[in-house]
């Protein structure tokens, strides 16, 4: 199943993320390269907080997508951090998340390529060895 992903939407997700973290006190925000990166501009503007290279302690650390958490565990231990992602695959549990949604669902962000959905999707699951 392939889901389209609006910037409406995506604005929505980003107030509801900012209005949540509003009241912290962040070092800066990460962004995970490739997915985090646009949801991490958007939040630094609206939260008025430094957009950082690499994830330290205190900050706030965001991405597209959790699905296998390879990609935020690595982060896990970074000492107050908080993680966001837009869109979770199973319930998070030490992360946060506006959605979760099925295994199966493969979502298409505004700002990637719709004509490219169905392949990525497939390159993805060979890669993961996912099915």
């Amino acid at each position: 199943m392939i889901s389209f992903f609006t910037w409406s939407e995506f604005d929505k997700s980003v107030e509801q993320i900012a209005n949540k973290c509003r009241f912290k006190e962040f070092s800066g925000i990460y962004g995970v390269p490739r997915g985090g990166l646009c949801l991490a501009v958007a939040l630094s503007h609206k939260l008025k907080i430094e957009l950082i290279s690499e994830p330290i302690k205190n900050s706030l650390i965001v991405d597209d997508v959790y699905e296998t958490g390879i990609t935020l565990t690595s982060f896990k231990n970074i000492e107050g951090a908080m993680f966001f992602v837009l869109f979770s695959k199973i319930k998070p549990t030490w992360w946060n998340t506006v959605y979760v949604t099925k295994k199966s669902q493969w979502i298409v962000f505004p700002w990637e390529n719709t004509l490219n959905s169905k392949s990525d999707r497939e390159e993805y699951i060979k890669k993961r060895g996912l099915s």
